[in-house]
């Protein structure tokens, strides 16, 4: 274990289990799409999703498509900002896709909520939301993300894609940062 962890919430081998359990059920849902023809299209909000969306294409046995987009609403702080900024967009369209957007953490839902709006205007043929990590802190929780990896405490963590400081992403497991490393 790093020595800036506090303590491991979800083991590489619990994080691998559960990637290709959503793979599953998302090959399962959209199988009959495939093979009428529609394509499937997963979308990664970076940097955070990279490692997991990496890991969930690999375990959909279906053909995807994959494309990033880049919002801001955290910077360096462990606080989110309340001001989502779009700092890269798709490189394909989407319309007529079924889209799956690939978050490594939803929280106050805020995100979640201008990245479906975005989307949406693009005229996907559906649109749902894969998150990792969920944080259920409250009323402005979006109860509505159709794969769900793990519901986590709301504390400060790291791993798996998940940084502070631009520091920590390439961690195997997800567990939370000691304090004292970012109060200094």
């Amino acid at each position: 274990m790093h020595e800036d962890i506090q303590e491991i919430l979800f083991t590489e081998e619990e994080i691998s289990q559960r990637i290709q359990e959503l793979g599953q059920s998302i090959t399962n849902d959209y199988a009959n799409a495939i093979a009428a023809g529609e394509s499937l299209a997963l979308v990664c909000v970076l940097r955070g999703a990279a490692i997991f969306m990496a890991d969930l294409a690999r375990a959909i046995d279906l053909p995807v498509e994959m494309d990033y987009l880049a919002v801001s609403s955290y910077g360096n702080e462990t606080k989110s900002s309340g001001i989502v900024q779009l700092q890269k967009g798709l490189s394909s369209s989407i319309e007529g896709k079924h889209v799956v957007l690939v978050e490594d953490l939803i929280d106050s839902g805020l995100t979640l909520s201008f990245l479906r709006k975005n989307l949406a205007s693009r005229k996907p043929a559906s649109l749902e939301a894969a998150t990792l990590l969920w944080k259920n802190v409250g009323k402005g929780c979006p109860r509505d993300i159709k794969y769900r990896g793990f519901e986590c405490p709301d504390e400060f963590i790291v791993g798996y894609g998940l940084d502070y400081a631009q520091q920590y992403r390439n961690l195997p497991y997800i567990g939370t940062l000691k304090p004292q490393v970012y109060t200094k």
